[in-house]
């Protein structure tokens, strides 16, 4: 017996509480450094002198989170100086990491069927779509389960 299911699992469960805490969490329009120093009532000048930095360092800091260009250490060091904690994470867009690997396995799967398909319609022997579909969702539920080599690679 092989530990992988178990420990992608446990994987599975730490992404997933992250990612039903992220959906929740909207981005402030104005970024968190700036959103969370006007919370504070600390004014740029006030951070920067905690961060040993220039006011414009921070005026910087804060328009290139907004623009989606600033470092994690900036944040980090900002996070820092302001007594808090910086979270960074990477969740799914959209639901789940098992569901993304059940559409990764679905791809795969059409393209293993599709190709099977193709040579039993080359021999007169084609299998009516009800059956390739069946056929597509059981093995992709096997490749999901067994992810083997190559899963994540192009079909």
């Amino acid at each position: 017996m092989t530990l992988k299911p178990v420990v992608v699992q446990q994987y599975q469960s730490l992404v997933g509480k992250a990612a039903a805490t992220a959906q929740t969490l909207p981005k402030p329009p104005e970024g968190w450094l700036r959103s969370m120093r006007k919370a504070l009532g600390l004014s740029g000048a006030q951070l920067a002198r905690r961060m040993g930095v220039t006011r414009a360092r921070i005026a910087k800091a804060e328009q290139a989170e907004k623009l989606g260009g600033i470092t994690l250490k900036s944040m980090q060091d900002a996070a820092d100086a302001m007594g808090c904690r910086f979270v960074y994470a990477i969740v799914p867009a959209n639901g789940s990491s098992e569901d993304l690997i059940l559409v990764q396995a679905r791809k795969k799967a059409r393209a293993i069927v599709g190709t099977a398909s193709g040579h039993m319609a080359l021999e007169n022997q084609a299998l009516p779509t009800e059956r390739i579909t069946r056929e597509i969702e059981r093995l992709a539920q096997q490749l999901a389960r067994e992810m083997p080599p190559g899963f994540w690679d192009d079909p």
